[in-house]
């Protein structure tokens, strides 16, 4: 079970890239297979450090590490399907097929009841199959290899059949991202399960028989040198780090990339890091380089790079209070305006840069109260922010706040005086009156809900769902804005506010401009207020209500 996790998490991360691709939805988001990799990953450092466990060893210790790094909606399902193991095979010291079907199922059952609504298509799906296919040959041949492979071979069915569960990826031609991660890792489990190869952080692969004691291992690395360093953001710099990021690709593998308002984390594997110090100059100063050679290191197995997460480090506080505040959001003047607004921590996170439960988690106990609210703020960051709750040692309320604007408004409708129950309600009924804009840009050619968009188009988006394309930011804000106010008025609801948060990619004079041109259109019928955000892959989150 160990070795099995362990190469699934190593192949996951090799072929994460691919499953990234797999996302139809265009505009910059958290990229399945980078959540379901940096996940599995959470769990093979810590399986590295086991000395010959027994499967209920490995399932506790794989399930604990994958709870708390799970990021994204497909890590945390990743998560609790492994949780299932854990449960099921408790105290086992082996385990059979029809034990991991079994216990597959109790993860699948946990998986379904964490996810408000489950849609079919998914990887809820290809799991849920998975299980049933598994458990029908356990009646007949109960190995593991036979079950796992039966498991395996329904997953891959299941994927195929996606497409026909959900009309938006037949349109695409793809099948389910978190499907796809997920039968990556059920096959590089079962390759282990029969005795074959291991699959090694370089992406070449050890027989488990060259394994000595000790871990240690001889395989020719594709990739020589491990290379790591921060680069300080440059006020005015405006290279997007999504094309370092694709040059890194090209020239090796491994590629974590975390972008930061303030600086840059970078880790890859490459034969030449010379090259990408060169690139990567031109996004800013470096503040560290660390270039390690790891054929040098090879002979120890359990080496792993230092985690590049963007946590920060945050100390326990006693809960005295009794009411605190997480949110989650990037950008200096958005953090900021939650501290403003009365948040304890604020964790770094939105899209393309989910956090995870453990970075919550952390923030959660730094936060000195009783009750303490979360405000995920994302609708990708809100079932990891919710696995956090049975860790903590206060109690922890999470909001079901999925954009930046309705974080904002629930904060300013939470009243000292109120009980728990009626700060949430009161909270989240004034999250659900706001009507969320945003403007970024498309990452990938698609035909999404019957438009044609092209790689770099300016998308506008209300509450999540794509309304229109364009050429021009400051054109498709005051478009978006005008539209959203129309769309409230046919619908029962007047605007008296509108909050304009623009990002770090736009000049304090162009956001300017835009205001203009909303006053000049509302007149003093609106109230309008212009906020520096500094957040990344958005040019402008809109807030009206």
């Amino acid at each position: 079970m160990c070795d099995a996790i362990i190469s699934a998490s190593n192949r996951l991360a090799k072929e994460r890239q691919a499953v990234d691709e797999l996302n139809v939805f265009p505009v910059p988001d958290g990229d399945t297979g980078t959540n379901m990799s940096m996940t599995l990953a959470a769990a093979s450092r810590e399986l590295e450090r086991l000395t010959e466990p027994t499967v209920s060893e490995a399932a506790d210790v794989a399930a604990a590490a994958l709870l708390r790094g799970a990021r994204g909606n497909s890590g945390v399902i990743l998560s609790l399907l492994f949780r299932g193991l854990s449960k099921g095979l408790k105290g086992k010291e082996t385990a059979d097929g029809a034990d991991l079907a079994e216990a597959l199922g109790m993860g699948v059952e946990a998986a379904y009841k964490a996810v408000m609504k489950p849609t079919e298509g998914t990887m809820l799906t290809v799991a849920r199959e998975a299980v049933a296919k598994g458990k029908e040959a356990a009646a007949k041949d109960s190995s593991a290899k036979n079950v796992w492979e039966a498991i395996c071979k329904e997953a891959e069915a299941s994927l195929q059949r996606t497409p026909d569960l959900l009309p938006v990826l037949k349109k695409a031609g793809v099948v389910d991202a978190g499907g796809k991660g997920l039968c990556i890792v059920f096959r590089a489990m079962q390759d282990v399960f029969e005795g074959g190869s291991i699959e090694t952080k370089a992406g070449e692969a050890v027989s488990t028989g060259e394994i000595s004691a000790a871990g240690a291992f001889e395989a020719d690395i594709k990739f020589t040198y491990c290379t790591e360093f921060i680069i300080g953001r440059e006020k005015g710099n405006t290279n997007d780090p999504l094309r370092l990021r694709a040059y890194l690709e090209s020239i090796g593998d491994s590629v974590v990339l975390v972008d930061d308002p303030e600086i840059i984390k970078v880790h890859l594997h490459t034969n030449d890091p010379g090259l990408a110090l060169s690139e990567a100059i031109k996004y800013g100063q470096f503040e560290t380089v660390k270039i390690e050679n790891m054929r040098i290191q090879h002979q120890n197995a359990a080496w792993v790079p230092e985690d590049v997460s963007d946590s920060e480090t945050l100390e326990r506080s006693e809960p005295e209070n009794e009411y605190g505040f997480v949110a989650v959001a990037a950008g200096e003047g958005l953090k900021a305006l939650f501290k403003d607004l009365g948040c304890d921590n604020v964790v770094s996170g939105g899209q393309t840069m989910n956090p995870s439960t453990d970075d919550i988690l952390n923030a959660i106990q730094a936060t000195p109260a009783k009750n303490v609210f979360v405000l995920p703020n994302n609708k990708n960051i809100i079932l990891a922010a919710e696995q956090a709750i049975p860790l903590a040692d206060r109690k922890v309320h999470v909001l079901q706040t999925r954009t930046i604007p309705q974080g904002i408004a629930a904060m300013l409708n939470f009243n000292p005086d109120d009980d728990v129950q009626t700060n949430l309600l009161n909270m989240m009924k004034a999250a659900d009156n706001v009507t969320t804009g945003s403007v970024t840009f498309a990452v990938r050619d698609s035909d999404y809900s019957g438009r044609s968009i092209k790689e770099g188009d300016i998308l506008a988006l209300e509450n999540g769902k794509v309304i229109f394309s364009d050429s021009e930011v400051k054109h498709a804000v005051v478009k978006l804005t005008k539209s959203i106010v129309n769309t409230r008025r046919i619908t029962g609801r007047e605007t008296s506010f509108i909050t304009l948060i623009y990002g770090k990619d736009v000049k304090e004079a162009e956001a300017e401009e835009v205001l203009e041109a909303l006053q000049e259109r509302y007149g003093n019928s609106i109230d309008i207020t212009l906020v520096n955000g500094g957040q990344p892959v958005y040019y402008y989150f809109i807030s009206v209500e």
